[in-house]
C-alpha cells in the first residue's frame, strides 16, 4: 500500500523542491522556527503557478500558543479568505480556548471559509486535554484531517496514541502523523501507527554569502541563528523517502 507523503515547507523554493522530489502534497508556511506561520500571499500565488500537487496553506498569525485575540482572529479570517481565493487547496489552522479545548465556534468559522477545500487542524491538537473528545468535535465540525505527533514531542514517542486515534477515527477523519519523522524511523512509524500518510521536513543547509562582510551583525532574537546559511528542502531526500513509501 502506498503511503502519501506531505512535505512541510517554509518557502516557495521548499515547495518547488518538494514537488521535484516526489511529494504528493505540501503544507506551505512561513517561519518554521516558530512552528509555522501564515505564508505571504505572493508565496501562495507563485506556488499555485509552479505546483501541480495540492497546497495546504497555514493560517496562524503568531507563535506561542493557539488562543487568539479578536484582532488576531479577524486577521486569520481575512488571511484564510485570501489564501483560498489565490489558489490554496486547503487551510491548516488550530484554535483553542484558554483551557486547551477546541474553540468550536472559531474553528467552524474558518472551516466555512475553506468551503469545498480541505481543512486541517494542526498540532494545536497535541495540547488538548482529551484527544478523543477533540477528535469527535473536529469530526462534527467537518474537518478533513488532524495533524498530530500523538501528544508527544515527536511521532515515534506518540505512536501508540496515534494508532488509537486512527482506530477511534474509523475513517470519519484523516489522521496525519507529523513531528520528528526521519528517514531512519519512517518504516517504524508506519508499522507502529498504521498510518496511510506522513508529514515531515526534508532539509539541507544552504549558504547565502551576502552577510559575510559584517558577521557581527544579527537580525534575529536572542538565539542568534547564523546569518550566512538557511535551510531548504532537499529534493533528493524527498525522492528517497517517496521511493520508500511506494
Amino acid at each position: 500500500m502506498s503511503i502519501l507523503l506531505e512535505i512541510c515547507c517554509g518557502s516557495i523554493d521548499d515547495a518547488i523542491q518538494a514537488q521535484a522530489g516526489g511529494a504528493q502534497r505540501v503544507e506551505l508556511c512561513s517561519a518554521l522556527f516558530l512552528g509555522g506561520l501564515t505564508p505571504s500571499l505572493g508565496t501562495i500565488q507563485y506556488a499555485r503557478e509552479k505546483l501541480r500537487i495540492p497546497i495546504m496553506a497555514m493560517v496562524r498569525p503568531r507563535g506561542g500558543g493557539f488562543c487568539y485575540t479578536e484582532a488576531e482572529f479577524a486577521t486569520m479570517e481575512r488571511d484564510a479568505e485570501a489564501l483560498v481565493a489565490h489558489g490554496a487547496d486547503g487551510l491548516v489552522f488550530g484554535i483553542l480556548r484558554p483551557d486547551g479545548s477546541i474553540d468550536q465556534e472559531r474553528t467552524r468559522r474558518l472551516r466555512t471559509i475553506a468551503g469545498d477545500n480541505q481543512s486541517v487542524f494542526h498540532r494545536a491538537f497535541d495540547v488538548t486535554p482529551d484527544p478523543f473528545r477533540a477528535l469527535d468535535e473536529l469530526v462534527d465540525l467537518g474537518m478533513t484531517r488532524i495533524l498530530t505527533s500523538g501528544q508527544q514531542d515527536s511521532v515515534p514517542e506518540g505512536a501508540d496514541l496515534i494508532r488509537r486515534l486512527i482506530e477511534h477515527a474509523a475513517e470519519r477523519i484523516e489522521i496525519l502523523p507529523g513531528g520528528g519523522i526521519r528517514p531512519y524511523n519512517l518504516a517504524d512509524v508506519i508499522a507502529q501507527t498504521g498510518c496511510r500518510q506522513v508529514h515531515l521536513t526534508a532539509f539541507k543547509t544552504m549558504e547565502d554569502l551576502s552577510t559575510r562582510g559584517r558577521p557581527q551583525v544579527t537580525f534575529g532574537g536572542a538565539l542568534y541563528p547564523a546569518e550566512d546559511r538557511f535551510q531548504m528542502t532537499d529534493a533528493a531526500l524527498v525522492k528517497e523517502m517517496a521511493e520508500k513509501l511506494r
